[in-house]
């Protein structure tokens, strides 16, 4: 909780301060990514949809992730958080692609309820073909 009015603490030093708002510019950056990254996602379940995968998990996929993710990490984070990281990431990713198969199929089962209507042949005013 503040002590100062403004929100400072009492303790935060100029650099203190400076580094904040790295971190703050950082996770502006963060976010954006992992959006970049979840629309990413939704479009790959898409194309797994349309392939006519029925499974969303790819456990495989998954592995694989988690194998990349860890060769890079160079640390401080502790492989064990970075990987529960994004083992989290895999879920919400998931998720927003279970909502999204939801959604499409909700829509093609509408669109077979619906009566289908014969089509009228075309007449055009300028043809006159009976001649």
């Amino acid at each position: 909780m503040p002590d100062r009015p403004g929100g400072r603490h009492p303790a935060e030093t100029p650099e203190l301060r400076r580094l904040r708002r790295r971190i703050d510019a950082l996770d502006r950056r963060i976010v954006a990514i992992l959006n970049e990254r979840a629309v990413l996602a939704r479009e790959a379940g898409a194309a797994k949809a349309a392939a006519g995968r029925r499974a969303i998990r790819d456990a495989e996929r998954e592995r694989e992730v988690l194998l990349r993710v860890t060769m890079a990490n160079e640390g401080p984070l502790p492989q064990a958080d970075l990987l529960a990281l994004y083992r989290r990431l895999f879920s919400a990713t998931r998720a927003l692609e279970t909502r999204d198969r939801e959604a499409r199929d909700r829509a093609a089962a509408s669109d077979r309820a619906r009566p289908k209507r014969r089509a009228r042949p075309r007449v055009d005013a300028g043809d006159d073909s009976s001649s």
